[in-house]
């Protein structure tokens, strides 16, 4: 592939809620968005403020992405997690845990102080093809 980039999206994530690309495949390397818990058919956020059920749904939306750029989890090479509150942490641990397994990618966790559409959690990712 070289230099070439493409965007990758996908229905099965949330579209986009400003100038961005859910992902960008860059030649072996596909850079995911920052995903937030907002279910792909409604665009609503879910959860009802349950960082556990958010943060399912941010790795759902995750996993489609990767999906659509022909790769999967276990390709994650690094991600980054973004808390509005680091007391979720060891919640959001669990559920990250589930998807990432034996093997996880290199992470770093960050407070902020807030999220788009008020998320408690968003997570991005970079993966290797």
């Amino acid at each position: 592939m070289g230099n070439a980039r493409a965007v990758v999206a996908t229905e099965g994530a949330p579209a986009a809620i400003g100038p961005y690309s859910q992902a960008i495949r860059a030649g072996e390397l596909v850079f995911c968005s920052g995903q937030i818990a907002l279910d792909p058919a409604s665009g609503e956020l879910v959860g009802g403020g349950d960082v556990a059920a958010e943060a399912r749904q941010v790795l759902a939306n995750l996993t489609a992405v990767l999906k659509a750029a022909g790769v999967g989890p276990d390709r994650v090479v690094k991600t980054t997690i973004f808390l509005v509150d680091m007391g979720d942490f060891a919640v959001v641990n669990r559920v990250y845990a589930e998807t990432f397994g034996a093997e996880p990618p290199a992470r770093s966790t960050v407070e902020v102080r807030r999220l788009p559409r008020d998320a408690r959690v968003e997570i991005e990712a970079i993966a290797i093809s």
